[in-house]
Order: structure tokens, then C-alpha cells, then sequence
């Protein structure tokens, strides 16, 4: 699973590295320990402008047949085998689908009582995207909308099945056109597969990770008990 991480590259930064031609202005600052039910950014696809945007969404999805916002809490993530089955889901992968920037990610390793938290990012550092959908729910008797957004997963690769069994999908940018809508793509799911261990790095972290009240870059110092 997916259930926290970062994002430090700024939006500006973000904008001109996956080809957003006019981005708004979100003002969402960096963090170093994003947590479920924060807005966050993600990028989506406009087929009437054909143009790319860069949103702020709240992560949990919350299905449109939802009475309840609540639910979004149980969904921050999406099972790469059953996105066009679930109901949470199956929607907004046939036509809401997003890219989630990121710049690490954290997983924790159970050893019996004690959790260890490990850091996870790119091996030379670089932001990158996971694979998620998004969708647009209103509150019954309300007129606004809320957007919201899921991470899918997948299997874990070499490196991150050390220490648990699920890691976010990550998309090289050759498949960032596909899985946006902007080309097509003979099957979505074939593109959802785990980063290549090699390309990533990770290691172990303090405990502080755990509350998302401690918010800064000592969060990826090395860490040993």
C-alpha cells in the first residue's frame, strides 16, 4: 500500500517537467510527510483543451454513488487487479485517470510489535508519479463539488518486497500520454507494473515519520535502533 509520502519539488518545477503549459496556481507547499484526507497534487488531462493541469485534490476518492465522504479514508489506495471491477473504482479508471508527483514515498516493515519505517525514493533523486484516478463527488443537498484522488499499487518490486508486500505504481514517462488519455493504449492494466528495483533506493528512517505533525527534511536522515 501506499499511505504516506512526499513531495518536495515545487509546482513551477512540476509544471515544467511534465508539460503543463499553463499551470494555476494551487499554493500548496512542499511536504515531507503527506497524509491520506491532505490535498495534494495531481496531474490531469483536459481532452476539450488538450491541455494538461496541475489540481489540487483531496486523497481518499470518494465514489460519485457515495452518501458518505468518510469513505475516502478506506480508499487512498486501488488495487492495480481489480481497478475495472471495484466498484470504487471501475469508473474512474475507464475515463478520470491522473499522475500523482511524488519525490519518496515511506513503507513500514512489522517485525512482530515493533514497526519500522523506511524511506523509499528514486536512486538519483528525481521526482516522479505514481498511477491514480480521480473523481468528483457532491454531498447530498449540496452544489459544490469535492475532487478527490487514490493511488494504485501493485505488487512490490525486488528492493521495497524486503520489507513489505505492495508499493505504489510508479509510470516512466513514456507511458505518462496513455495513461492520461492524451494516446491510446491497447491495455491500461499492462502499464501497471513495479518500477524496476534498480532505478530506486531505500533505507531506513526515524520514527517520527509516524505523525504527520513532524513535517521536515530530518524525516530522511538514516535511521538505526
Amino acid at each position: 500500500m501506499c499511505g504516506r509520502y512526499r513531495r518536495t519539488t515545487r509546482e513551477e518545477e512540476l509544471a515544467r517537467r511534465y508539460k503543463i503549459a499553463i499551470p494555476r496556481q494551487t499554493d500548496l507547499p512542499i511536504s515531507w510527510n503527506i497524509a491520506p484526507g491532505e490535498k495534494i497534487l495531481a496531474i490531469r488531462f483536459n481532452p476539450k483543451t488538450g491541455q494538461r493541469t496541475l489540481d489540487a485534490l483531496r486523497w481518499g476518492l470518494i465514489p460519485s454513488w457515495a452518501s458518505d465522504e468518510k469513505i475516502g479514508y478506506r480508499t487512498i489506495n486501488a488495487r492495480m487487479e481489480t481497478l475495472d471491477t471495484a466498484p470504487s473504482f471501475r469508473g474512474a479508471f475507464k475515463k478520470r485517470r491522473c499522475l500523482i508527483p511524488a519525490d519518496g514515498f515511506y513503507e513500514w516493515q512489522s517485525n512482530g510489535i515493533l514497526r519500522s519505517p523506511f524511506a523509499i525514493a528514486m536512486h538519483d533523486d528525481q521526482p516522479f508519479v505514481f498511477a491514480g484516478l480521480w473523481e468528483g463527488w457532491k454531498a447530498p443537498g449540496s452544489a459544490d463539488w469535492i475532487r478527490t484522488c487514490t493511488i494504485i499499487t501493485t505488487e512490490s518490486n525486488e528492493l521495497v518486497a524486503q520489507i513489505h508486500n505492495r508499493m505504489p505504481v510508479i509510470l516512466p514517462e513514456e507511458h505518462h500520454a496513455a495513461w492520461l488519455g492524451e494516446a491510446g493504449a491497447k491495455e491500461l492494466k499492462s502499464l501497471l507494473r513495479p518500477f524496476p528495483a534498480e532505478g530506486m533506493k531505500m533505507w531506513e528512517i526515524s520514527p517520527r515519520v509516524n505523525s504527520p505533525k513532524n513535517n521536515d527534511a530530518d524525516l530522511l536522515r538514516p535511521y538505526s535502533l
